[in-house]
């Protein structure tokens, strides 16, 4: 019998802001199967407007509920002043839509979406009343699993969930909950019942895998440690994209969220090859949908929410090769109704200023770039393949066009970074200045806001990089007064964010499974919300750090050799190690390697290894 909790929840809701994240009943959501024998939950860890946001979940929220005999709903991390009161109350987290204890589900999804999440997640499981440990949970518990962008590197959090789906999951949680449904009707053990959803292409079950001696240890330190789980556990990718609902959610919130607009997936995948991105390596190959079908989805979704903004999304959206088409058409059909469409992502060249006119109007707010690095080296060196010429092209194009703010962004710390790399950013911001005050008119010229925002690079598994440690913070901060030195006096804006927490964000990306001890006991002394600025508290993860053992700067400043046994190495992403190595050769000789989407194959190994026809002549899937 689940325990309803809503009853309790409405006494909560005039003490607590915002008070509609913990509500049902909206627009658009699910109605639960009462006839369904099996109940999952979707969770993001973070707040109701960060998490009803996210494609991702609301993919897999859909997919699920379409299965026959499956209720899915969804669940997100309550904010401070809500927890405190749950806790005080004894109120366990529950599904939003039906208002029933999570501990009650036989499955709970938990996406993994950024490494500074790691503390939400122990919080939302403990006020689930849910044991954090997998080892401590028998089968009257829930079936915790972790999935998105982050798990290509599960073991800091590996100690936490019974599962990690490894890739794009469209496709493998429909196995994966009917293997569970299976093991759950045939009355399994629970070690058993993991020993069989291990069988699932791309579910990784960390409790068959341990760390190796140190003298068995070559490029691996994880290895299986059960006969029958596979050495490797293969990252999983949706061979049929087309064909799958491009209008992931219809689902119109009570309060605004961070993006709240119909929200489109155009494209996935991204082949230019930063080699600093791990999402452009771990989303490989490039897959489109048609354009009838984009514009089919635009028009359906605000029909059915009454949105007045549509964002197309993708890693890198005006790389869509009917992107001019399709914005064409959209305009067309949409015409005096007073929607917008926005692209969150475009190409710094004419034709990505070109393309973000055709859906602006006549509303000129303010355009993005990422030139990621000042001197053309450094943009040869992490394979950003544009040229001088192109930015300064991109900028003269904007402004010509009647934008008179942009955002230009850059990395502080890249590999073989100098002070003049440095002070080519203050160049780069001068000559845009420039550029924008002779493309605009004398009386508009107090209107031009040219921002440049500096983040610290922090390296990735599964990349060029991900062998490359860190600049340390102290480095870092002369490096920093190297810029700021370096910036124009007039007319520019620096941004630069050199928080503590960039370190913690490479230890967790790089770390191995001792870290679950440091997550724990940070988490039991307060730490939550970690990515949320005002409620960082990197100083108590460094203390707890240090009481611990671990030396979190040490950490995040290491390097790695090519034969060093990597924490994430029985983690295959499908992009050949042989292809990560040549790709960081390549960095040191500052050379780049062309997109091969517009050029020949560039042997990362994705497609090969797909069982995927390909188009040769554009290097792209085909379904």
């Amino acid at each position: 019998m689940s325990t309803n909790v809503f009853s309790q929840v409405e006494t909560l809701l005039e003490l607590v802001e915002r008070p509609s994240r913990y509500i049902n009943h909206e627009w658009g959501a699910s109605a639960l199967d009462p006839n369904a024998d099996y109940r999952a939950c979707m969770m993001y860890p973070d707040t109701y407007e960060v998490g009803q946001a996210n494609q991702g979940l609301a993919i897999l929220y859909s997919i699920l509920n379409a299965q026959e005999g499956v209720s899915c709903e969804r669940a997100y991390t309550p904010w401070i002043d809500m927890a405190d009161c749950m806790r005080a109350l004894d109120i366990p987290l529950y599904g939003l839509e039906s208002g029933d204890a999570l501990k009650d589900f036989d499955l709970i999804g938990i996406q993994y979406p950024h490494e500074m999440a790691v503390t939400n997640i122990l919080e939302s499981l403990d006020l689930a009343q849910i044991p954090l440990f997998s080892k401590e949970r028998s089968l009257d518990d829930p079936l915790i699993i972790a999935g998105g962008p982050s798990v290509l590197n599960p073991e800091p959090i590996a100690d936490f969930f019974d599962c990690v789906l490894i890739g794009e999951s469209e496709e493998q949680i429909i196995k994966f909950v009917d293997a569970h449904r299976k093991a759950l009707a045939e009355g399994l053990s629970r070690e058993d019942m993991l020993f069989a959803l291990s069988q699932v292409p791309g579910v990784y079950v960390p409790q068959f895998y341990a760390e190796l001696p140190k003298e068995e240890q070559s490029r691996a330190i994880y290895a299986p440690i059960k006969e029958g789980v596979p050495e490797k556990v293969k990252r999983q990718i949706v061979t049929g994209f087309k064909n799958t609902d491009p209008l992931a959610s219809h689902i119109v919130p009570y309060a605004a969220t961070v993006h709240d607009r119909v929200a489109i997936e155009i494209l996935r995948g991204c082949s230019r090859g930063c080699r600093f991105c791990q999402a452009g390596m771990a989303y490989r190959p490039v897959r489109e949908r048609t354009a009838d079908q984009i514009v089919s989805a635009v028009l359906e979704g605000l029909k059915k929410t009454g949105y007045d903004e549509v964002s197309l999304t993708s890693l890198s959206t005006t790389d869509h090769s009917q992107i001019e088409e399709i914005l064409t058409r959209l305009n067309k059909r949409l015409a005096i109704t007073g929607v917008r469409i926005s692209l969150p992502s475009q190409r710094m060249d004419s034709f990505g200023v070109e393309m973000a006119a055709l859906v602006s109007g006549s509303k000129k707010g303010g355009l993005t770039f990422a030139p990621e690095a000042g001197s053309q080296r450094l943009r040869n060196v992490i394979n950003k393949n544009i040229t001088e010429e192109d930015i300064e092209k991109s900028i003269e194009g904007a402004f010509k066009a009647g934008w008179r703010r942009i955002k230009l962004y850059f990395m502080i710390g890249l590999p073989s970074e100098t002070d003049d790399d440095l002070r080519a950013i203050g160049e780069l911001a001068q000559r845009a200045y420039e550029i924008a005050r002779d493309n605009c008119e004398p009386s508009q010229r107090s209107a031009i806001q040219i921002t440049c925002s500096a983040a610290i690079f922090v390296p990735k598994s599964h990349t060029p990089y991900q062998w490359f440690g860190q600049v340390h913070p102290d480095e870092i901060k002369r490096r920093i007064e190297v810029l700021k030195e370096s910036m124009p006096q007039k007319g520019v804006r620096l941004n630069y964010h050199a928080s503590d927490t960039s370190y913690l964000e490479a230890v967790l990306a790089r770390g191995d499974r001792s870290l679950a001890q440091l997550i724990y006991e940070v988490w039991k002394r307060g730490a939550r919300f970690d990515a949320w600025t005002e409620q960082a508290q990197e100083k108590l993860w460094f203390e707890t750090a240090e009481e611990l053992g671990f030396n979190l700067l040490e950490l995040a400043c290491k390097s790695y050799g090519y034969k060093d046994p990597l924490p994430w190495a029985h983690i295959d992403s499908l992009v050949l190690n042989n292809y990560l190595e040549m790709e960081d050769l390549r960095s040191k000789m500052s050379q780049i390697t062309e997109d091969c989407t517009f050029g020949l194959c560039t042997y990362c190994g994705v497609c090969t290894r797909t069982n995927a026809d390909i188009d040769l002549a554009g290097d792209r899937l085909v379904e």
